[in-house]
């Protein structure tokens, strides 16, 4: 039986590995497939496509887009979208934009709180140079963190920091996860909702599956098994695809964020039904 990875993230937003390298993990993990889903943006995907001829295995072309509902950033998965849509990259970019906001909200904070980081700190750690359809995000603030010596760990940095009870958070105006299914379903993709044990709003699983959202990452990382046998039952409530994930962004100072690729797999035949949903839009 072939497995799927379908949520890893790459340089081209937090992750830490080329996207030819995430291909080649999931290769070397023995998966099937593994998806590209970098935070608002769908830079990484050419090169992930143009790798897997290499290495033997599918790439599932995809992004994770960033929104907000009750005040908790809520993230929305989009596989086989049409990453060359004018419209979608247009949208992107204005998200990307809305990050760099909060990056710079979240700087300030951090300086008020008597940790000297800068936007240059943050750009000095990258593993490589950020183009303009690439995003930076959270981990990168933490890396500098760490860099500097203000905290021990990504983990710790988060904690203390930039997770949503840290000091240093800060959530400004987004769009919401509906307008997310919507940009994803105009960009002929098929919506998924990312690791919903992160959120605590069940209630909004049933929202978007009124609205169009066609499945749920049940099987995630940072997901206990109770939280996942709790989702997987909604999964089958509300008729959503079960997906899983890694949510690999690679290795900081010795520790995989998150978790290695293919710690989180699923029947590579799900490939075929997020593909139907697609098709049935059409």
């Amino acid at each position: 039986m072939l497995y799927a990875d379908l949520h890893t993230h790459t340089l081209a937003s937090d992750g830490t590995q080329a996207p030819a390298e995430n291909v080649r993990l999931a290769a070397a993990a023995g998966l099937g497939a593994v998806a590209i889903t970098d935070h608002d943006t769908v830079a990484g995907i050419e090169e992930a496509l143009e790798a897997a001829d290499r290495y033997g295995i599918t790439v599932v072309p995809g992004v994770e887009i960033s929104t907000v509902a009750g005040g908790t950033d809520i993230h929305v998965l989009g596989y086989y979208i049409d990453y060359t849509s004018g419209q979608l990259l247009d949208r992107l970019a204005e998200l990307r934009s809305v990050r760099d906001k909060r990056n710079d909200m979240m700087l300030e904070r951090l300086n008020g709180l008597g940790l000297e980081v800068t936007m240059a700190d943050v750009l000095a750690s990258l593993q490589a140079s950020k183009k303009a359809d690439e995003s930076i995000g959270r981990p990168h603030i933490a890396d500098a963190l760490v860099r500097k010596g203000y905290v021990a760990s990504m983990a710790e940095a988060f904690d203390r920091y930039l997770g949503k009870d840290g000091a240093a958070y800060v959530n400004p105006p987004r769009i919401g996860p509906q307008t997310a299914l919507q940009w994803i379903v105009e960009a002929g993709g098929v919506p998924v909702l990312a690791h919903p044990g992160l959120y605590g709003q069940d209630e909004l699983i049933g929202e978007l599956a009124g609205l169009g959202l066609a499945g749920l990452e049940v099987y995630h990382s940072d997901h206990s098994p109770e939280q996942e046998a709790h989702y997987l039952a909604l999964a089958e409530r509300y008729r959503l695809i079960v997906t899983a994930g890694s949510d690999f962004h690679g290795e900081r100072n010795g520790v995989v964020f998150h978790a290695p690729v293919g710690a989180r797999k699923t029947d590579i035949r799900v490939l075929e039904q997020l593909k139907q949903v697609k098709e049935s839009r059409k």
